[in-house]
This record gives structure tokens, C-alpha cells and sequence, in this order.
């Protein structure tokens, strides 16, 4: 079996979306799966809001991506060999699912996000990654993912025992570039050379 990317959408897109990174990424030793959220969206507020607020869809939209990752579990894809990336919601969707199941997965790449949570929250830090990779990219100027929760997200996951690598890039928007797109592929080989 082909170790898997579980690619996550942003608000208001579909699967189609975030499956157009993976000529950028040009690993076609992945298998590449994009679950769609309800409505293109996953959760309806920011993810900066309360919790309670984006509930139940923040349940659902978790319990979905669970499903993806015990469904590839089931046809043989050991966890080491799962791969999350999401971008913007769907990077958060990624990181938060990542924070409360955390174990050694392939990886978590999260372009321009971070986990989930009000200002002052505070996460579960009682899980182990066990050295897994995780890389975290974002604009010092993005108007939907404050820095700062990018950098506590890389604090929360170093503590679980994560491989972190944070880049915050300078006046960039809310997109994703060339170098965010290296680290990716870096960490993409670094599951495939073991």
C-alpha cells in the first residue's frame, strides 16, 4: 500500500481545491484522498472563536476525518504511513485532530493554520507524537491566522514530542508558496526514505 496525504480544504472549497496541490508537490508515490466538508465549510465560525460556538459541526468535521484515517487503517495503511495536510479551516481541522489524537502519524503539514480555540486556550498536551514531523508555514500578515497561534500550535506539538518546523514569511497573504511547498515535499520523502 502507498502511504496516504488526507488533504483538508479551506472554508467555502471543496476537495477539488486543496487536490490541486498535489502536482505542486509532485510525490506520486502518495495516494491522495480530500474528504469534502458539509457545505464547503467545516465549521462555521472562526477558529478562534469558543469551541461551543462551532459546535456540533467542529464534532462532525473531526469524527469525519477520523473515519478517513480508520478507513485507510483498515486497508492496510499503517498510521506511520498517514500523512494530514489542510490549508487555512481545514490546516486547523488538521492540527486540533492532530493535538487530540496524538500518536506517531507520517506527519501533519498545516498551511496557514493552527489549533483550534479562543485567545488564552489552553490544549491537551498528554499525548506523544513520538518524534513525528510537523510542519507549520503562515503570512506574519494573514487576516484569517493570527502568527501568534501559529507559534503557540508549533509549542503545543514540540511539548507532545513533535519534529516541529515553523516558517512565519513575511507580507505573504493567505496562500501558500514555493517554500512551504519544499518543506512539504521534505517531509513527504523523509516517510518514504524509511
Amino acid at each position: 500500500m502507498k502511504p496516504l496525504v488526507v488533504m483538508l480544504h479551506g472554508r467555502n472549497a471543496g476537495p477539488e481545491n486543496i487536490l490541486d496541490l498535489v502536482p505542486r508537490l509532485a510525490r506520486p508515490q502518495f495516494e491522495y484522498l480530500a474528504p469534502a466538508a458539509p457545505n464547503r465549510t467545516w465549521y462555521p465560525y472562526s477558529f478562534m472563536a469558543e469551541i461551543e460556538k462551532n459546535e456540533p459541526s467542529l464534532s462532525n468535521a473531526l469524527a469525519i476525518v477520523g473515519k478517513t484515517v480508520s478507513d485507510a487503517e483498515a486497508k492496510g495503511v499503517s498510521r506511520d504511513r498517514i500523512v494530514l495536510l489542510g490549508f487555512s479551516q481545514g490546516a486547523c481541522l488538521a492540527t486540533e485532530f492532530m493535538i487530540r489524537n496524538a500518536s506517531r502519524f507520517g506527519g501533519l503539514i498545516a498551511f496557514s493554520g493552527g489549533a483550534i480555540g479562543p485567545p488564552g486556550a489552553t490544549w491537551n498536551h498528554n499525548g506523544d507524537f513520538a518524534g513525528m514531523p510537523i510542519f507549520f508555514g503562515c503570512s506574519d500578515v494573514d487576516a484569517h491566522v493570527p502568527a501568534e497561534r501559529v507559534r503557540e500550535s508549533a509549542d503545543v506539538t514540540a511539548k507532545m514530542n513533535a519534529k516541529v518546523t515553523t516558517r512565519i514569511y513575511p507580507g505573504m497573504g493567505h496562500l501558500i508558496n514555493d517554500d512551504e511547498i519544499a518543506h512539504a515535499q521534505a517531509l513527504l520523502d523523509s516517510i518514504t526514505s524509511r
